[in-house]
């Protein structure tokens, strides 16, 4: 029986006072060490410890407010035209004092005093004298406008389609999986012109090619967690218990899934964004004198060596509106899933 131990490099014999009972705690056995939080509360106070999900966030609110409230500012329509306004370089009256945005052109010379122009154009004009200021954030409001319908799309059907091909599965989801294919197959591309054929080129056309195939991603998303779930202890319970099948779908698996439909909503907003600005830039998507992100991209390009203000203010917009969406997609995505809560 050993009756030494080492103590700092000495041998130290075992007697009994060097050992004391430790005191008892009692009241502090039950106590709750953290707040209990739900799912989203959880999720959000996550989300807000996300630098760059909070940055994305501050963006797009920022941009969306500006889409609402900005073309009121402005005295001119997005369509008004002003021959003796045409192609005047940005003026904004704080930042010219820097040498920015100061109304003069490549050359140095004051548009606006050769024009004898006393309003300020904070975007500038285009070829036709339009002000680009309204024109932008008028775009902005039809990108927004576009990223909430496909969103509204991949609810409504892309949700839908997908609870019920991997709830029932079998022979139902064997047919519906073969339609998705068969929809995925067609490059959207083909599809938006045939209902330019049909439809002129406009929201129309993007809404209905959205409508056919814009959900399919979410569909196939969904059936995935379906399958896993449905034959989950809890889900088989219900169904024990009698519960009928609209009853499981909508109150004990779709909570569950809650979670994957949010972000990849966020996620398909960048999408829908893009592909509006880029088939209104190569003429399929709006038409002047409609304004839209990819029309005014397009319309600067045309004059991108004498005139780049008239394709950077646009493409800035359009960059920092997918950059806010992609930033907080990439938060949310982290603070739904349990797995990153603790990294």
């Amino acid at each position: 029986m050993v009756d030494k131990i080492m103590i700092d490099g000495q041998e130290v014999e075992l007697t009994a006072d060097l050992f004391e009972p430790a005191p008892a705690k009692t009241g502090d056995n039950e106590a709750i060490s953290r707040p209990s939080l739900t799912f989203w509360q959880d999720a959000r106070k996550r989300l807000f410890k996300n630098p760059a999900a909070v940055a994305g966030l501050i963006i797009l609110t920022c941009i969306a407010l500006m889409a609402i409230f900005a073309p009121m500012i402005s005295k001119y329509d997005f369509k008004q035209q002003n021959i003796r306004h045409t192609k005047v370089p940005p003026r904004i009256p704080i930042v010219s004092s820097i040498g920015i945005m100061d109304g003069k052109d490549s050359s140095g010379v004051d548009i606006y005093a050769e024009k004898d122009i006393e309003e300020n154009y904070w975007f500038g004009t285009d070829a036709l004298g339009r002000d680009i200021w309204t024109r932008t954030w008028t775009g902005a409001r039809v990108s927004l406008f576009i990223a909430l319908l496909a969103a509204f799309f991949d609810l409504l059907i892309g949700v839908t389609y997908g609870g019920i091909s991997g709830y029932y599965g079998g022979k139902i989801d064997l047919v519906m999986q073969r339609i998705i294919e068969v929809i995925t197959g067609i490059p959207s591309l083909v599809i938006v012109t045939l209902f330019i054929l049909v439809f002129d080129p406009g929201v129309v056309s993007i809404a209905m090619a959205m409508a056919v195939s814009g959900w399919t991603g979410m569909a196939r998303v969904v059936r995935s967690h379906v399958l896993r779930l449905k034959n989950q202890e809890f889900v088989l319970a219900s169904k024990t218990l009698g519960a009928s099948d609209a009853r499981l779908i909508l109150k004990h698996l779709f909570p569950n899934v809650i979670g994957p439909i949010v972000v990849m909503i966020m996620f398909t907003l960048p999408s829908a964004i893009f592909y509006e600005a880029f088939l209104s830039f190569i003429g399929l998507g709006l038409q002047p004198p409609m304004a839209s992100l990819g029309v005014l991209i397009n319309e600067g390009f045309q004059a991108l060596q004498n005139y780049p203000y008239m394709m950077f203010i646009p493409a800035t917009v359009v960059c920092c509106l997918i950059l806010s969406l992609n930033l907080l997609a990439d938060g949310l995505r982290d603070a739904v899933d349990p797995k990153m809560r603790n990294q």
